[in-house]
């Protein structure tokens, strides 16, 4: 199969080598400042991309602007229109993370989206590198070493599921926050402590690192105020966030927000994980 990628990060450059090295044609577009492997076709425009192409492979997100390709390696921008417009009949189109109003563009092109950023399969290894990441993002923001540091993980999802036993593995002494019994029992089980998102403020008290995986307000000021001011929080949570960052600063707390993980700290594992998701959409290999 002959795969176009358009757009997208260092992740969509992996993939490009991963596609390769399954025997696939790859053509490429808006990624001109993007180390491409050596059989990339790279093209001049969407059109050329995608003719005679059988899948369209746009990135996670497919867009971070209104009505704009998600091109961060490209010299330009694009519009979506201009991509969807290029397509044939018959031709598959993937994408990571697709909004509603990518979906109203793309169907306003009569056009389908896959989103393989739904994929268990994908999520599940995106966990791991985003967890992984974290714990990068800890050891070169802190100045102490992790054991033995007072943590706190609000949620109990995939991210917080990856990223507590890997933090208790280092040593470090961690609480999971949990609006859900169910959840915080199955913390439980898994040799947690554990406390209701409900009396948030109170296992906050003491704590040095505080870990917000949840997208809604969690870590509100009144909250906050109960860390000290040398405390840590690393907000994961998709924008924008769990954290009052104004509050943060207000009270001389180090809030970091840590975006797009796997791509920064594992992109050829994300991308491994997104070249699985498409093949399983797909079911090709």
């Amino acid at each position: 199969m002959v795969f176009a990628l358009c757009g997208g990060d260092v992740r969509q450059s992996r993939l490009a080598g991963l596609l390769l090295e399954d025997g696939h044609g790859v053509r490429s577009w808006a990624l001109e400042k993007a180390e491409l492997p050596g059989g990339v076709r790279a093209c001049e425009t969407a059109a050329e991309a995608l003719e005679g192409a059988g899948c369209l492979l746009l990135p996670m997100p497919v867009s971070m602007r209104s009505g704009l390709l998600n091109a961060p390696l490209s010299e330009g921008t694009h519009c979506l229109g201009e991509v969807f417009a290029a397509l044939g009949p018959g031709q598959s189109v993937c994408g990571g993370m697709v909004n509603a109003e990518t979906r109203a563009v793309a169907e306003g092109f009569g056009v389908r989206v896959l989103d393989y950023g739904k994929r268990e399969e994908l999520l599940a290894a995106n966990a791991v590198a985003t967890a992984e990441g974290a714990i990068g993002v800890l050891l070169t923001e802190t100045d102490r070493a992790l054991w033995n540091r007072r943590t706190l993980v609000t949620g109990w999802g995939r991210v917080a599921r990856a990223l507590a036993p890997r933090l208790k593995a280092l040593g470090m002494e961690v609480t999971i926050a949990a609006r859900k019994p169910g959840d915080r029992a199955w913390a439980a089980a898994w040799g947690f402590r554990t406390a209701d998102t409900e009396r948030l403020a109170q296992a906050l008290r003491g704590c040095e690192i505080v870990v917000n995986t949840v997208p809604a307000l969690l870590l509100t000021a009144s909250r906050l105020a109960e860390l000290d001011s040398d405390a840590v929080v690393l907000d994961l949570a998709s924008a924008p966030g769990g954290t009052d960052f104004e509050a943060a600063r207000a009270f001389g707390i180090r809030a970091l927000t840590a975006p797009g993980l796997p791509g920064k700290w594992a992109p050829l594992t994300a991308a491994e994980a997104v070249r699985d998701a498409v093949y399983n959409i797909l079911e090709v290999g």
